[in-house]
């Protein structure tokens, strides 16, 4: 006992001997006797601030007991009032079309117009594939063959004062890009006579401009032949690129969204190609090159969405796999939306200010990334939901013979002794 008392840490921990501040204390500040019932701490005693500080200071003031008591029953009020604040916005969300998934988010019903925007993409890709056949394609100087020139004048010059006074030499449907600055220029021809030496003097006295020599430095006549194999290497570089798509997407993700994600590249591709073919744009390498580079920004942007249905797949419970791919559209719209709007920013200044250089460049981008936002949406995330997207395909399943078996084993003298 003598030891007790003169113990220093013990009378630090107990500064008032006669039991009814130090039992007030302990009382306030012990532990809690039931473990968490969720893995975020729902114990509203441990993690209400308020709710502790008000049970401290009652024991002070009134013991024990009714410190116990008042912060069993604010302990009460609180988890009443929380209970009945969750149902009040399960019932205004639902009230709205939505559903309360993560915190207070309001799911935006995506997938609930599938169906009219998967015939509208079926009537589309159709109806390309019809004016492809049909009308065929304006194809350019690249893929047709013709005549090319490297030109070079003293002053800067205008690509519309050029190409008028090709016209008025005899030289139409030309075509004239800048290279570098604006003194020097590519012009492409069609199909021209070929004597090389005359068509140069005709070009170099065609392309005069008053006050401003032309120099041509170089002349190339690009046969048909030449022609015809760049269009297949181009047609086999966008088949390629499918084929490595649905590649790495099946072995990143899964694939039934590896086919989703296909598909709707397929679906961009056709479209913008289509409306080319419908309207007789004419069709080069630079608008190949359009739809090759629009390949790669819908497949950036379907990649975030796939990323985010299987974090969702993962995370979030309780709820159908209609709802997750909808949570998961909603929570990436406002990145989506940010993203196209900067890119056709761009795009619209290449369109209005790039010259003839840009332009069927720039409008093949614009209807590619209005098709391909809309594929990301509705073609990438609803065809992997028809096929059975579930949460079974992102978790990782045991092998039955890697599974633990739980083996009993029973002790005969055990039973003998407790029978003694």
């Amino acid at each position: 006992m003598a030891i007790d008392n003169n113990n220093p840490l013990e009378q630090q921990n107990n500064p008032d001997r006669n039991g009814s501040n130090g039992d007030a204390t302990n009382a306030s500040t012990r532990r809690r006797n039931k473990p968490r019932r969720d893995g975020k701490g729902s114990n509203t005693k441990t993690n209400n601030p308020t709710t502790t500080k008000s049970g401290k200071n009652t024991g002070r003031r009134g013991g024990k007991d009714q410190g116990g008591k008042d912060s069993q029953a604010l302990s009460t009020a609180v988890d009443s009032n929380l209970v009945s604040g969750d149902a009040e916005d399960d019932a205004a969300a639902v009230a709205e079309g939505g559903i309360k998934a993560v915190g207070s988010q309001r799911i935006i019903p995506f997938m609930k117009i599938e169906k009219p925007m998967a015939l509208l993409s079926l009537f589309m890709v159709i109806a390309s594939i019809i004016a492809i056949a049909v009308n065929g394609l304006n194809l350019g100087l690249d893929f047709t063959g013709g005549v090319s020139a490297d030109v070079r004048y003293e002053q800067p010059v205008e690509q519309v004062a050029v190409v008028k006074a090709l016209a008025d030499n005899g030289f139409d449907d030309a075509v004239v890009q800048y290279l570098g600055t604006r003194e020097e220029l590519l012009v492409r021809l069609p199909p021209q006579s070929n004597n090389v030496d005359g068509l140069s003097a005709d070009l170099t006295q065609a392309l005069a401009l008053p006050s401003n020599t032309a120099t041509i430095s170089n002349v190339n006549i690009i046969g048909s032949q030449v022609g015809n194999e760049v269009y297949l290497n181009s047609v086999m570089a966008l088949v390629l690129a499918l084929v490595c798509m649905l590649g790495y997407v099946a072995l990143r993700f899964q694939f039934k969204l590896s086919l989703g994600a296909v598909l709707s590249l397929f679906h961009d591709a056709v479209v913008t190609i289509g409306v080319f073919a419908l309207f007789g744009f004419p069709f080069d390498l630079t608008v190949l090159a359009a739809v090759l580079a629009l390949i790669g920004y819908s497949l950036n942007d379907t990649i975030v969405v796939y990323d985010r249905i299987r974090e969702n797949f993962r995370r979030v419970r309780g709820i159908t796999p209609r709802q997750t791919i909808d949570l998961s559209l909603t929570e990436t719209l406002r990145r989506t939306i940010m993203t196209i709007s900067t890119v056709l920013l761009v795009v619209l200044a290449m369109l209005f200010l790039g010259g003839d250089g840009l332009y069927w460049f720039s409008v093949a981008l614009f209807i590619g990334l209005l098709a391909g936002t809309y594929s990301s949406t509705y073609i990438a995330s609803s065809i992997p939901l028809r096929m059975g997207l579930s949460r079974d395909d992102f978790i990782v399943k045991v092998k039955p013979e890697f599974e633990e078996e739980i083996v009993t084993f029973n002790d005969p003298k055990m039973f003998e002794q407790d029978n003694v």
